[in-house]
């Protein structure tokens, strides 16, 4: 049986971000580093260090790569951010660097219907372009730098 008509374009909508994040980036990240899940978190850093919010917050603003083309945030300079998923602000005090970890590892944890891509995962993934099958689309360091910097958002 299909999935209802909302859910198809739904799954359509996050094919077409995450095709067009690796598209547009030429990111090709190397293949995942294991990483434990604890919880509802990765507790470890996947490069074995913290991020750097600095360059975690360029990637964010970046709409070539990924945070800014779904989400809003405390961005002033920023025009036409997106509106399609939650509002950034205070990401830091609503989830633990291990849960921001996580939700960008593989947001399909908290909710298999989520359009939200899974920026570290490269198995299990449906219409991924050939030349990047097996292949996250951010590399570790972008993941924790990005974690870095979201976890400085307080409210």
């Amino acid at each position: 049986m299909w999935p209802p008509r909302s859910s198809r374009r739904t799954r359509a909508v996050a094919a077409l971000i995450a095709a067009s994040l690796v598209f547009a980036t030429g990111a090709q990240a190397e293949g995942p580093v294991p990483y434990r899940i604890a919880g509802d978190g990765i507790p470890e850093s996947l490069t074995g260090a913290p991020g750097d919010a600095t360059r975690g917050r360029a990637l964010v603003l970046a709409r070539t790569t990924t945070c800014i083309l779904c989400h809003s945030g405390p961005f002033p300079e920023t025009r036409f951010q997106g509106d399609l998923a939650p509002d950034l602000t205070g990401a830091g005090n609503r989830w633990s660097v291990s849960q921001l970890r996580l939700r960008l590892v593989d947001a399909s944890h908290f909710n298999p219907e989520t359009i939200m891509p899974s920026y570290y995962r490269a198995d299990g993934l449906v219409r991924v372009g050939r030349n990047f099958a097996g292949k996250p689309i951010l590399s570790a360091t972008e993941i924790e730098d990005i974690v870095a910097f979201l976890a400085t958002l307080r409210d």
